[in-house]
């Protein structure tokens, strides 16, 4: 019984220590000149899909709730929206140089078909976010586009 009381009273207590640590939930200044409707036709249909579906992760627009300064979930948030941003960063598409870009959108191909992208445990909180087979196909449809669009990569490397 003793052991029952002690839990009792150190989770809460453990739980209220894990607040002490907040992860930085700050977005990032956005430069207008670098987001990827300024370098690359974005249709409206596409900037749709990316904005409900992308953006909180993959971009410098993240839409914090109220749950994710709640530790461990803002733990887990802020680690996941930095992993996001680092892998692609929709705010930033401007800084990437011409190899970056065509792989990105090769990978945003390739992570939408194969339905690795968004993220399951997004979606489940996120239900809008659930991309329709007509929606992974308008996006790799695009991105396709847009690759061909870009000028060709130097050989070599």
């Amino acid at each position: 019984m003793k052991i029952l009381k002690r839990i009792a009273i150190a989770i809460p207590l453990i739980l209220i220590l894990m607040q002490l640590y907040r992860p930085s939930r700050e977005n990032p200044p956005v430069d207008q000149n670098m987001v990827i409707e300024k370098s690359m036709n974005v249709p409206p249909n596409i900037q749709a899909i990316l904005s409900r579906s992308c953006d909180d992760c993959h971009s410098s627009k993240t839409v914090w709730p109220a749950y994710s300064s709640i530790a461990p979930i803002s733990w887990v948030l802020a680690h996941h929206v930095s992993e996001g941003r680092r892998e692609l960063n929709l705010s930033a598409w401007g800084t990437y140089n011409l190899r970056r870009k065509q792989r990105k959108l090769d990978e945003i191909c390739e992570q939408v078909h194969s339905k690795e992208m968004p993220v399951t445990s997004y979606v489940w909180i996120h239900h809008e976010a659930a991309l329709s087979d007509a929606d992974r196909a308008a996006l790799c449809d695009w991105a396709k586009a847009e690759k061909a669009r870009l000028p060709a990569a130097p050989a070599g490397r």
